[in-house]
């Protein structure tokens, strides 16, 4: 993913492609040659057979530098696709060092980028073919990704994109200004709408929201989610993780939450330790975030409890973990469960620098 430095591993099969490829690897920041073995010196990561290079490179997440022939490359890669958002990148430097070319990946891999800094290496011409770099165009999943945004349908990047390659307008739902920096160079190609439900019964435009709120949703809205917001919870030794799980996302599907916006979830010092909090945050994929009772005890929360002072040392646990996590707004105040309670809060933006250090299990 762009913002992650994958590995390189510059592939080569002719002595003077290994040539090039040893030369490349003493000047290209993360790369390592890897040649056949019959070829390879002392050290050198080899191979013995061309097939196995992609397979490794597949299930490894290698960007790959092939120096052979592009046809090469496409019969042995053909096998492994997966998508745009999986596949890693792969450039092609033919054998004299003229092109780079970027072929597969070129966004969310990092193929262009990865093109332009083996050419700067070998003083080669990089050769981009996406639309949008070719136009001049933003690259929306690019954009993305360097934002930190989530893409929530991969798939509506290709509307859009086709919409600013036709000249059509395209819709920008961004109320926190997450892109604005982003698409300042391109303000004339979007039309600027901060409120979701007049754009939602709007003109039917391809637009790009930008946001955690759920809605039932137009066709060709290109859907990117922050990460930004935080499940306080407090729950009773021993609740498993599934009931945790299918309560917070009860209680996002009834707030109009998009758990793909879910950053962390927040708890007490004191029940840190709990499994089925640890296995809800590993089944999430976010960070289980906690603080000591004295740090959660002077949050202002709307529903304090007398109950989890007596027991945990501090008036609110959900409520104030969320709070205290985020620095920022209550979306959703304490929600009772069986065994469980939780809160959402929506992470102040940009972060404030004085956010507080939670404790990361």
């Amino acid at each position: 993913m762009v913002g992650v430095m994958r590995p390189i591993r510059v592939v080569a099969l002719t002595p003077g492609g290994i040539q090039l490829a040893r030369r490349l690897c003493r000047t290209l920041t993360g790369a390592v040659c890897w040649l056949p073995a019959s070829r390879a010196a002392l050290g050198e990561p080899a191979f013995a057979n061309l097939r196995a290079v992609f397979a490794e490179a597949w299930s490894e997440g290698y960007s790959l530098v092939c120096i052979m022939a592009a046809g090469i490359v496409v019969r042995h890669l053909a096998p492994f696709l997966q998508g745009k958002d999986r596949d890693p990148a792969v450039v092609v430097l033919d054998e004299g060092g003229r092109f780079a070319i970027s072929l597969l990946s070129g966004h969310l891999g990092g193929a262009n980028e990865l093109a332009r800094r083996v050419a700067e290496a070998v003083g080669a011409t990089p050769v981009i073919t996406t639309a949008t770099e070719v136009q001049g165009l933003p690259a929306l999943d690019l954009l993305a990704e360097k934002a930190g945004l989530v893409i929530e349908n991969l798939a509506a990047v290709k509307e859009v994109s086709m919409a600013l390659l036709s000249g059509r307008p395209v819709r920008l739902v961004d109320p926190e200004g997450r892109l604005a920096a982003a698409l300042a160079p391109y303000r004339q190609l979007f039309q600027r709408e901060d409120d979701v439900d007049a754009a939602r019964h709007g003109d039917p435009l391809p637009t790009v929201y930008v946001g955690w709120e759920e809605r039932p949703w137009p066709l060709g809205w290109l859907r990117l989610r922050p990460r930004n917001l935080i499940a306080g919870i407090g729950c009773h030794r021993g609740t498993p993780a599934p009931e945790i799980l299918d309560f917070i996302e009860t209680i996002f599907r009834q707030a109009g939450l998009s758990l793909l916006s879910l950053k962390a979830l927040a708890t007490v010092a004191a029940k840190k330790d709990e499994p089925g909090l640890q296995e809800a945050a590993r089944r999430l994929k976010v960070e289980l975030l906690w603080f000591t009772a004295a740090e959660l005890e002077n949050i202002p929360v709307p529903h304090p409890s007398a109950q989890a002072a007596r027991h945990v040392g501090t008036k609110s646990v959900s409520e104030a973990a969320a709070l205290r996590a985020g620095l920022g707004r209550l979306l959703v105040p304490k929600r009772k469960g069986t065994n469980l309670t939780v809160a959402v809060a929506q992470a102040a933006w940009p972060s404030s620098a004085s956010a507080p250090e939670p404790r990361t299990f």
